[in-house]
């Protein structure tokens, strides 16, 4: 099992690799982000740990899902393929950053449907799994 601190340095050493792959400066993410340089430089040196609300601004900084931070910070169980998904999108050349937008976006809306339909399904009564009976 992994550790508080190495987890913290994982997630601050991926939202770097997403910044630097994404070409957005640390200066422009941090205001985007709506936090400092100071703190968000910290963030990706794993010197400080982010709160989930301060994940979701980088998130939306870095035209990623939240969820794929949440996963590498260790508040949320990882999802085969999830973040491979949007670093394969992103690291495409042949993609340019606007087809990479709409297919990052298109992919968290599948995933965001995904999780509400299986969540809607084993909340759903068993009865309303069953075929109706017709008239006998």
């Amino acid at each position: 099992m992994q550790s508080l601190t190495e987890s913290v340095r994982d997630v601050g050493g991926f939202i770097r690799e997403q910044r630097e792959t994404a070409k957005v400066s640390l200066r422009e993410l941090a205001r985007t982000a709506g936090v400092s340089n100071p703190y968000l430089s910290q963030i990706e040196r794993g010197l400080r740990k982010p709160s989930a609300e301060i994940l979701a601004q980088i998130a939306k900084g870095l035209q990623i899902s939240a969820e794929s931070l949440y996963q590498q910070a260790g508040l949320l169980e990882e999802r085969p393929g999830g973040a491979q998904v949007a670093t394969a999108i992103r690291l495409d050349t042949f993609l340019s950053e606007r087809h990479k937008q709409v297919l990052l976006e298109l992919y968290d809306t599948f995933c965001r449907e995904h999780s509400q339909t299986t969540a809607a399904a084993v909340t759903r009564p068993t009865t309303d799994l069953l075929p109706e009976e017709g008239p006998a």
